[in-house]
């Protein structure tokens, strides 16, 4: 064996593409090669999935027309007299901040549909925020290890619903400063602190010359720059931890089955900003939304009848209407306006609270310190769903009770009579909200245990030999079988004893807590089929399994859902705790 080392001649090299030379010199510089797991990170689909993306994708609306309108915009309370384009307004004194908006809407060519287009997008982002983590609450997907990305998120939904305000103030219109002049005195109502937190905010009394440049800042540097800064952290954590998915053949714990990032994924995604970007185009061309000039100017003696903020902040002007005017004084002269304090100040605070605290609560009461990547069907957990839809029917209690005057005058109703429904409403529709949505959640996990006993209805009607009818049914598919048996059946804890020998339990209150806590979140739930009820429902439907179908536990066998007809493969999908032999994919890169 020779060990001199050969040369190919040079002439006989050829020339690399040009691409490869880019590629090669930008990894020399940057080491992108070392990221090369990127490429192959698996997404799993699912269309809930997507509502994360459409905030996202609205977000980078938002970045694009915001530098855009900061060219043109004046944040100045200095008075200046109108002489611009629009004819209704002319001769009128009015702010800065004010008549630059107008110059934007109607001398700035393509001006108005970038401010609706930035409008559009903020109203956009904070609705698809909402409903991203409404689904994380009813699919569990806040569970450990994630709790901490979901007081990231959940503190991201906080910060653009305070940037969205903000943002919605600064025109200075007749709408918007009406709502400043709410803000104001939700923020004096904060007893000790409130008038200097409204020296801060306000720089004086209001309206002050400091508030539109103060919030010009806050909206354009402060509040953008921690939430990209958050949203970064956030996406980091996405793929630190894997991404959830449903549960289902083939997909345990330890795996992730999907789309990777490169091709399939990144295209997809491209094709849905696009789509995103298009949806916002259209309602900022053809929706009309805040029209500014038929507002007028703001001025502190002067209020329209019907007005409204943007829809995210509904509840809390529901929440003023709806609450008495209720006040009294402490010793030393000091007037509590609970009138303002209790619906804008304690009933968001708690509302935020519970929801940003739920994870720590149910990890304390299950005591469960296992790490989840597969999410809860919403009927699996009757009560977290119901709960949180519960929460959902309150906001909207409130919501409608902000607009009592509208409805009132579209409907021909009395003002007061809504009031008391809405007043009413906040204590009776969550609570009866609550009982459907469970009754709903057990009847979904009912069917799904007569499904799998009784097999899924064909829709043929067969005649048996003595004359009678029925109908045929048929053996679930082996994916729908899988998933239904795979439901994990969450015990309630054990009453905790008194004492033991004598000796009294001293941390008795706490367990029973617990316990009370565990049996209102995981009792009264459909048990699934035993294996012996599942052999019967087998052999019934013709469809007897020579392994037993279902293991002692009461999940499908460890090999699918084979069976002697041939219903499923063989070797069937990696089990949770099972690693795959060398050669094979990662267990968090699954493909199919």
């Amino acid at each position: 064996m020779s060990t001199t080392e050969e040369r190919v001649p040079h002439s006989a090299r050829t020339t690399a593409p040009k691409g490869e030379r880019v590629a090669d010199w930008a990894d020399e510089r940057l080491g992108i090669y070392n990221f090369r797991f990127l490429i192959r990170k698996v997404f799993p689909d699912h269309w809930t999935f997507m509502f994360g993306e459409i905030a996202l994708y609205s977000f980078i609306v938002l970045l694009l027309t915001g530098v855009w309108l900061t060219m043109f915009f004046d944040p100045s309370m200095t008075e200046t007299v109108y002489q611009g384009s629009h004819v209704p307004l002319q001769g009128i004194p009015m702010s800065q901040a004010y008549s630059s908006t107008l110059d934007i809407t109607f001398d700035v060519r393509g001006g108005l549909l970038i401010r609706q287009l930035h409008h559009w997008s903020a109203l956009v982002m904070i609705a698809a925020l909402c409903i991203h983590t409404l689904r994380h609450f009813l699919t569990g997907s806040f569970r450990r290890p994630r709790e901490v990305n979901w007081l990231i998120g959940f503190t991201l939904l906080v910060l653009v619903t305070l940037e969205g305000f903000v943002g919605y103030s600064l025109p200075d219109d007749l709408l918007s400063g009406t709502g400043l002049r709410i803000a104001e005195g939700v923020t004096l109502a904060i007893p000790v602190v409130g008038t200097y937190l409204t020296m801060f905010l306000f720089g004086g009394e209001y309206p002050s010359h400091d508030i539109i440049p103060r919030f010009y800042s806050i909206h354009i540097l402060l509040l953008p720059g921690i939430i990209l800064a958050l949203v970064t952290i956030h996406l980091i954590y996405v793929f630190y931890h894997k991404h959830t998915q449903f549960p289902g053949p083939g997909r345990t714990e330890n795996n992730v089955v999907g789309q990777p990032l490169m091709p399939v994924y990144t295209a997809k995604a491209g094709g849905f900003f696009f789509l995103v970007s298009g949806l916002l185009a259209l309602l900022a061309g053809i929706a009309q939304i805040n029209p500014v000039w038929t507002y007028g100017p703001y001025r502190a003696d002067q209020i329209s009848q019907g007005s409204q903020p943007d829809w995210y902040m509904g509840f809390l002007e529901g929440a003023l209407r709806a609450m008495p005017a209720w006040e009294f004084v402490l010793p030393g002269g000091y007037t509590v306006n609970m009138g303002v304090l209790l619906p804008a100040v304690i009933l968001p605070t708690v509302m935020m609270a519970v929801i940003a605290l739920w994870p720590f609560l149910e990890a304390w009461v299950t005591g469960d310190k296992r790490e989840h990547h597969l999410l809860d069907r919403p009927r699996d957990h009757p009560t977290r769903t119901s709960f949180g839809i519960a929460f959902v029917s309150l906001y909207l209690v409130l919501f409608f009770g902000g607009a009592n005057d509208v409805l009132a005058e579209r409907f021909h109703l009395s003002l007061n009579q809504i009031t008391w429904a809405v007043r009413i409403g906040i204590f009776l529709v969550p609570a009866l909200t609550y009982i459907v949505t469970r009754r709903i959640c057990l009847g979904l996990q009912l069917r799904d245990r007569d499904k799998l006993l009784h097999g899924r209805e064909t829709g043929k009607i067969k005649r048996l030999p003595h004359g009678e009818f029925v109908e045929v049914h048929a053996r679930l598919d082996r994916d729908q079988e899988y998933t239904l048996l795979s439901r994990p059946i969450r015990e309630v804890l054990p009453a905790p004893a008194a004492g033991q020998d004598g000796v009294p339990n001293p941390r008795l209150r706490k367990e029973v807590l617990r316990h009370r806590l565990s049996r209102w979140l995981y009792g009264g739930q459909v048990a699934k089929p035993t294996p012996q009820e599942m052999r019967q429902a087998l052999e019934h439907l013709g469809h007897a399994p020579s392994n037993g179908h279902a293991s002692l536990n009461g999940h499908a066998s460890s090999n699918g859902h084979a069976s002697s007809n041939g219903h499923a493969p063989s070797n069937g999908h990696l089990e949770s705790g099972e690693r795959p032999a060398a050669g094979e994919r990662e267990p968090d890169q699954e493909l199919h």
